[in-house]
Order: structure tokens, then C-alpha cells, then sequence
């Protein structure tokens, strides 16, 4: 069978939002088309071959107001594909944040059908910080350990995307939790960067860890780097406020940091133990 009606609806969305053929008038007259073809009796939740339903296409074009159609008319927000992408993974990989909270909203869950497509690890590998954050506000496991992938962590260092790297741990996410025994740090030396290694070490991540080679993070460090002396400089035992700030941050949970707002200390110390 074909390509079902609704379908092509969510595909054409993508020629609506750039020029060409379309221009801008396309998203005017797509616009209500989804009610057209819902309310002339198509079926919201008819598949292809691939288990792709109309809101799996929707999400994955970052089209939120075809979404909220589509959920509007029962859409299945779990609906899973051949390949374990649910909608909400495909909302990941377009970064469309407002198609994620728009599925959160409807009663999709936040973790992984399967490992082989997990939400959070597709936002991180991507840079998607927003969806990285809405996900953490919903209660995914952000140290979700993933035998060929690693953490949500390991993967966003593994693709220098700090801005992730710097919500996760900002959020509570270890920074020692990698792929096997190859930490977060292990990957930021290897690619050289400077940022990534200042911001793991800064979240407590661990120097001397060993890899399944036996090798510490500053040992894979290419020699034409120059990062080796941030590593030289950062060697020894660390600070006593280094230490007082990992303990008090170690005492909140996943989505608690926050509440260190309100704790009775000086707005100074606030920040520095929210590492603004």
C-alpha cells in the first residue's frame, strides 16, 4: 500500500515553510487541510508499511501545529515504528521543542521504547539544549546507560556539543558515567576539547580514570594538542570549595538543583554552587 493521505499531509508540511514552488502560501493553504481530510473520514492513525503514522511524519518535520491536529483527532502518541522511533524520538530529531512538549503534554512518555532509539540520547547527539532540558524536566533518565551508545553525556562530549554536555550536568547527570569504561572526559580529550575538559572537571569528573586500554584521559590527548596543559594544571587533589560544592550538589537529586535557589546562603555562594 501507499503512502496514506494524512501522510503526505505531514510531508507537504515541510515544502510550506521554505521557498520555492510554495513560497509562503503553501502553510496558508495546508493550513486547514488537516481538518479537511479528518473530518472527511481519514483515518488519523493509518500507517505505512514502516508503522510511520501521520504524527511520526508531523514531529519529525518539527510541525506542531499539524501535531496538535492530529492528537486533537486521537492520534496514538506512543505509536511506535519498525525501527522503535516514537514520535517524541522524532520530535528529538527534528529539535522541534514545541512538538516535545506539545507530545509530553498528551500523555507520551519520555523514555525510550528501545534502546536502538532513545530520546534524550538523539537530543544530546544533536544539540538540541531545549529538548535536552525538557526531557530532563520530565523525569527521563539523564544517566540512562546505553551499551553502544553510553550516557546522554558521553554522547553529547563524543559530538562536542557543550551546550548539552553543560545542561546535562547542570541537571544532575554524572560526570564520570561514559560508554564501558571510556568516561565523558576520555572523549573530550581525544577530540581536543578545551571547553568540554574545563566544563567535566568543573562538575567533578574524574583525571585518573582508567579506559579498557588502561589509559587515563590526558594520555589521548593527540600531540599536536594544546590542551595537555589544562590537564597540568588542573593535576592534584581538588580545592576545598571544588569539594564542598560537588558534596552539596551530590545531596539533590535529578531535577532538584533547582531548589538551590532557596537555600538560606548568600546569593554568591548560590551561583557558584549553580555554576553560573
Amino acid at each position: 500500500p501507499g503512502p496514506k493521505p494524512v501522510n503526505i499531509l505531514a510531508k507537504l508540511q515541510n515544502l510550506a515553510v521554505g521557498p520555492g514552488l510554495w513560497g509562503g502560501w503553501g502553510k496558508v493553504f495546508l493550513a486547514p487541510l488537516p481538518y479537511l481530510l479528518l473530518n472527511g473520514g481519514s483515518n488519523v492513525n493509518l500507517v505505512t508499511a514502516d508503522h510511520v503514522s501521520p504524527l511520526h511524519e508531523a514531529c519529525l518535520g518539527g510541525h506542531a501545529a499539524c501535531a496538535s491536529v492530529l492528537l486533537k483527532h486521537g492520534a496514538q502518541v506512543n505509536g511506535v515504528t519498525i525501527d522503535w522511533n516514537t514520535p517524541l524520538f522524532n520530535a528529538c530529531v527534528s529539535g522541534s521543542v514545541d512538538c516535545l512538549n506539545l507530545l509530553l503534554q498528551h500523555g507520551a512518555s519520555p523514555h525510550a521504547a528501545c534502546d536502538l532509539a532513545s530520546p534524550i540520547h538523539e537530543a544530546a547527539k544533536r544539540g538540541h539544549v531545549d529538548c535536552v532540558e525538557s526531557l530532563a524536566s520530565h523525569g527521563v533518565n539523564i544517566d540512562h546507560n546505553i551499551k553502544h551508545l553510553g550516557t546522554p553525556l558521553y554522547v553529547a562530549c563524543e559530538n562536542q556539543r557543550l551546550d548539552c554536555a553543560k545542561k546535562l550536568l547542570e541537571s544532575g547527570a554524572s560526570a564520570n558515567g561514559g560508554k564501558e569504561l571510556d568516561t565523558p572526559l576520555h572523549v573530550a580529550a581525544k577530540n581536543s576539547s578545551a571547553d568540554l575538559v574545563h566544563l567535566l572537571i568543573d562538575f567533578g569528573a574524574d583525571t585518573h580514570a582508567k579506559n579498557g586500554e588502561g589509559k587515563i584521559p590526558v594520555e589521548l590527548v593527540l600531540p599536536s594538542s594544546t590542551i595537555t596543559h589544562i590537564f597540568m594544571q588542573r593535576e592534584g587533589p581538588p580545592s576545598l570549595m571544588q569539594l564542598c560544592r560537588l558534596c552539596i550538589r551530590k545531596c539533590f537529586r535529578h531535577k532538584e538543583h533547582h531548589r538551590i535557589t532557596g537555600l538560606l546562603l548568600p546569593d554568591e555562594l548560590k551561583r557558584f554552587l549553580l555554576h553560573l
